[in-house]
C-alpha cells in the first residue's frame, strides 16, 4: 500500500543502507526512480543513498532517465 501517494516500492525498515557500491553508511535519501521500458509511468523503485553519494547516484540514474524524486528517507514508506 502506497500511503504517501509517492508510489514508491516500500523499504525495509533494518535495510536503510547506501546503496553505492561498497557503501555501508546509513542512508539519509530515497532516490524514486523507474525504467520506462520495464516499469508502467507510475511506478518506483527505491536506491538509498548517503550524503556522500546522493549526488552521484542522482546523476547515475540522470543520465539514463530513470531519477524521478529525491526524498528524505523518513519520508518513504516502510515494509
Amino acid at each position: 500500500m502506497d500511503v504517501l501517494g509517492l508510489g514508491a516500492d516500500p523499504v525495509a525498515a533494518d535495510a536503510l543502507v547506501c546503496s553505492a557500491k561498497g557503501c555501508r553508511a546509513e542512508a539519509r535519501w530515497g532516490l524514486l526512480w523507474n525504467n520506462p521500458k520495464l516499469h508502467t509511468p507510475e511506478r518506483r523503485k527505491v536506491w538509498l543513498a548517503c550524503d556522500d553519494h546522493r549526488t552521484r547516484l542522482e546523476q547515475f540514474l540522470g543520465a539514463r532517465r530513470f531519477w524521478r524524486s529525491t526524498v528524505d528517507v523518513d519520508d518513504l514508506e516502510r515494509a
